[in-house]
């Protein structure tokens, strides 16, 4: 879950589109209050932080988010139309992880979360997905299949482990491709087929915990 915080309606809606289409959850806020008040519910993955906002100001959240236990680690990125070097500065020092100066593309926009999302995430120490006899193992990077370790490629690996992240959720070709693949990728949704297909084969029975839904995409458990 991503949380965007930013007054601007147009702007809050572009960040969520361009975001959902590559496939991330986001929660969008006009003002700081409300956002407060969302974070006693969920503490989100990532937040997306205007400086200049109604009431509290972003960096004053950022202060607050960082002298708090529960919110301390949670990656901020900075995004305003003050892009001075001393407003990158001051953002910076105040504990953002990137900054991101209005105005941006939304190609390197995703790059930029994502690369906050890799440098930020917490190491995944013990934890296991399942679906089945399927075990995905991110620490040591695993498939075990009924106890038994299957090889796949890089990708493949990458397009199980975001299948099983999203469990019950149907994903779209066009988010699998963007999520996995990278926003740049110049290629055919196709791709996405194959690799599914050959994914199967390598988990055999298992592989059945796959499910074409036809017309849109793939899922990972949930009703078949």
């Amino acid at each position: 879950m991503i949380y965007c915080v930013e007054d601007e309606q147009n702007i809050r809606e572009l960040l969520a589109y361009s975001l959902e289409s590559s496939g991330y959850q986001v929660r969008g806020f006009s003002e700081g209050s409300e956002f407060r008040k969302a974070l006693e519910e969920q503490k989100p993955e990532l937040i997306l932080l205007d400086i200049m906002l109604p009431g509290e100001d972003g960096l004053s959240l950022l202060r607050r988010l960082r002298q708090q236990a529960s919110t301390k680690d949670i990656p901020v990125i900075l995004i305003t139309a003050k892009g001075t070097e001393y407003d990158k500065v001051q953002g910076l020092e105040a504990g953002a992880d990137d900054y991101i100066a209005k105005p941006f593309g939304m190609m390197e926009f995703l790059a930029r979360v994502k690369a906050v999302l890799r440098r930020c995430g917490k190491k995944e120490q013990g934890k296991v997905y399942t679906c089945g006899d399927l075990q995905l193992l991110p620490e040591s990077h695993q498939v075990l299949v009924a106890g038994q370790e299957v090889q796949l490629t890089l990708k493949e690996f990458e397009l199980l482990r975001y299948l099983l992240e999203h469990s019950g959720i149907v994903l779209s070709r066009d988010q699998i491709l963007s999520r996995v693949w990278e926003y740049d990728f110049d290629g055919e949704t196709r791709t996405v087929d194959v690799h599914v297909r050959s994914l199967r084969q390598k988990l055999g029975e298992a592989g059945s915990c796959i499910q074409t839904v036809r017309g849109v995409g793939y899922r990972i458990g949930g009703k078949s």
